[in-house]
């Protein structure tokens, strides 16, 4: 089955897509550089299946097996694979390959990768990502009935945005390896004698790089990880979580036949799929040949990698407190949704989702008088209802729960909470429409003290919000970001019309190793990242060190190797 077409022509040669992709990558890489506004695909529509004809493609897709020409392993169907949506089964077979077969077949394509000029692997990797926005609404599709973004949000933030982080890493691995010479004439007088040597310098791939991808918002990590691979000569084998794999594989399907087209080896990217009953996510990445590791998921399993991948470079991106901190409000009703928003935006099953709501004792100071503190905690409780309460908003805005296994853990944590007394607002489903038997929740919302930090200082995934009673701001500052140092965070967000807490805001996060979003309100999501313009993940807290994309997210991917002798004279 023929996923797209191409972009132009399907044939062409390394250095043709070199020379078609040079204008796009110049832009991104002037983006890169001056992190303004930029996106290689807004205003523009996909050229491949749109409406109808995607959603028919997709159909064809299902309860089929997914061929990849070439790809080891034998087709297995992935019983994993439940549509969040529908609560059916997938029935999609895709091949299971060997984990011996998979190192192999990528030590034996990195030789051909590695023959590729960095200008001709930038022109192979963007035309991947062009094909890739050529398919776009069949992806969204995939990603829709596999992680249970909703349709808009599976063609936004899985689809052109997640493109234009993996064109972002394309750009800024271009400038990072153009930047490293190929040859110099050297000359050093030591005494009398002038020595002239002529040097060679190649850049040397560390090797094989596994990308393990989440199950909720796979693309959105692994383009970038996948594309910093390529570019320094790294052939890829993506792994997706067994109960998320069709869009992953249908990338990796279009990736393929990109080299193909080009006269390049497939294997340069492969997909390794496994089950929950047989996970293989283990053995690949402490295999020998694996030199790379890009994981995204929890935090447990990403400290278990980083224990003992011990023969790779490991870039995580785990969970992480998100905070709030609330001390005054330049417009109430604007800012409460705002929040109310970042709370329900895809059931927070997103990583830049607040957790931790910290709320000062003695109100919040807006232009209309002190709101009490129990006024705040209604106010966001409201707002969320608002949200939950229209159908085809909640199906848009909060999607559906990826896992059972969410729902359970936050029914179990409900249970705890009530007895407690801390439940402000019990998550309950929501019927969506045209997806009666959708896994939907509404944000379980519970108020709770700095005494009860048991319950807030680790991550519970899904939509699960803490409002925690604060005798100030200043204390609520200092913990949220002391809970970021150490437990790890990859955002905060603060209203506050007083420019001194704002500096000292920005100082404690950025000392944290949090970005910080101040005052943010309007259609914007406040936990949106912009590609090109946000970095994301600063390494500097347990959150992870996938540093989405300055270029310490490219350089540990390879290595310079020189060699020299004398120099010889040059024949004109």
């Amino acid at each position: 089955m023929t996923m797209i077409t191409a972009v132009q022509d399907s044939s062409c040669t390394p250095g043709e897509l070199a020379s078609r992709h040079h204008p796009l990558l110049a832009d991104a890489a002037a983006a890169v550089n001056t992190r303004v506004s930029f996106s290689a695909f807004a205003g523009r529509e996909p050229s491949g299946p749109r409406g109808g004809d995607a959603d028919a493609l997709f159909s064809s897709v299902l309860a089929a097996p997914l061929n990849l020409p070439g790809h080891s392993g034998t087709l297995t169907l992935q019983i994993d694979e439940v549509s969040p949506w529908t609560r059916l089964p997938l029935g999609v077979s895709y091949p299971r390959a060997q984990t011996q077969a998979l190192t192999d077949n990528a030590q034996t394509a990195q030789i051909t990768l590695s023959a590729l000029t960095i200008d001709e692997r930038a022109g192979l990797c963007v035309e991947m990502i062009e094909r890739m926005f050529a398919a776009n609404e069949v992806l969204g599709l995939a990603a829709m009935h596999t992680t249970g973004q909703g349709r808009g949000m599976s063609q936004s933030g899985s689809g052109t945005n997640a493109l234009d982080r993996g064109l972002e890493a394309v750009a800024a691995a271009w400038q990072v390896l153009s930047r490293v010479p190929s040859a110099a004439a050297w000359e050093q007088k030591f005494g009398p004698e002038l020595v002239s040597l002529e040097k060679k310098y190649r850049i040397v791939p560390l090797g094989p790089a596994l990308v393990i991808a989440c199950a909720s918002f796979p693309a959105w990590n692994v383009y970038p990880a996948v594309f910093a691979n390529l570019m320094a000569a790294n052939p890829v084998i993506v792994k997706p979580h067994p109960a998320s794999v069709l869009q992953m594989a249908l990338a990796v399907s279009i990736m393929r036949q990109t080299l193909t087209d080009a006269g390049c080896c497939a294997d340069a990217v492969q997909l390794a799929v496994d089950s929950a009953a047989e996970p293989v996510t283990s053995v690949l990445a402490t295999h020998p040949s694996i030199r790379i590791v890009d994981f995204t998921g929890s935090a447990r399993y990403g400290s278990w990698i980083e224990q003992n991948a011990r023969q790779a470079r490991v870039y995580t991106e785990t969970s992480g407190l998100n905070s709030v901190v609330l001390d005054s409000f330049e417009d109430t009703a604007s800012a409460l949704r705002a929040i109310a928003g970042s709370i329900s935006l895809f059931s927070a099953q997103m990583c830049t989702a607040p957790q931790n709501i910290y709320i000062p004792e003695s109100g919040v100071n807006t232009p209309e008088g002190t709101l009490s503190a129990v006024e705040v905690e209604q106010g966001l409780v409201e707002a969320v209802e608002a949200i939950a309460a229209n159908p085809r908003r909640a199906a848009a805005v909060l999607g559906t729960i990826q896992a059972q296994r969410t729902l359970d853990e936050i029914a179990e944590l409900t249970a705890t909470l009530h007895a407690q007394g801390h439940v402000l607002s019990e998550p309950h489903s929501w019927e969506a429409p045209d997806f009666p038997d959708a896994r939907t929740a509404t944000p379980l919302i519970a108020r709770v003290g700095l005494e009860n930090e048991n319950l807030f200082t680790h991550e519970c995934f899904g939509p699960v919000v803490f409002l925690i009673r604060v005798p100030d701001a200043r204390t609520a500052l200092k913990r949220a970001a002391d809970d970021a140092a150490t437990h790890g965070a990859i955002t905060a967000f603060l209203y506050s019309t007083d420019e001194t807490l704002i500096d000292s805001a920005e100082v404690a996060f950025a000392t944290a190793g949090a970005s910080l979003t101040t005052n943010v309100t309007g259609a914007m999501p406040i936990n949106f990242s912009a590609a090109y313009s946000d970095f994301h993940v600063s390494g500097l807290n347990p959150a992870g060190t996938a540093t989405l994309t300055d270029e310490s997210f490219v350089t540990g991917r390879f290595r310079v190797v020189q060699s020299r002798r004398p120099l010889r004279p040059s024949h004109n």
